[in-house]
């Protein structure tokens, strides 16, 4: 069983910075793909960011690509997601999920279906 615990969400400004963090116990998620997924009041659960294990495959949903960037740090056993330049429109609960699934490509890393644990959610607001 792997637990997610994820601070770092808050109140921003549109055009600032925010860096979410995840934490994982319970397993060593060194071999595990994670991922970035959220849900804005009144809409499904969406993808935002995944890598898979290594880090060297990463996918991007097309709303925060090119101003989020996502990693990991497997010897703290956390995932990060940085995002700059946020907008009213990021303003959602914010999940990360864990896969032990293996992925050929990037498409996989996507679909929620494919992750096995998930956290709580943290709140961002983007004020505009």
């Amino acid at each position: 069983q792997v637990q997610l615990v994820e601070p770092g969400g808050g109140l921003v400004q549109a055009g600032g910075s925010l860096r979410l963090s995840c934490a994982a116990s319970g397993r060593t998620i060194s071999t595990y793909a994670m991922g970035w997924f959220r849900q804005a009041p009144g809409k499904e659960r969406e993808f935002v960011a995944a890598l898979d294990w290594s880090g060297t495959t990463t996918a991007y949903a097309d709303s925060v690509k090119g101003r989020s960037t996502i990693s990991r740090d497997n010897a703290q056993n956390t995932v990060y997601l940085q995002m700059n330049s946020l907008k009213p429109d990021d303003t959602a609960v914010y999940y990360c999920a864990v896969s032990h699934d293996v992925f050929y490509g990037s498409a996989g890393l996507m679909r929620p279906t494919r992750y096995n644990y998930w956290g709580q959610g943290t709140q961002v607001t983007v004020s505009s």
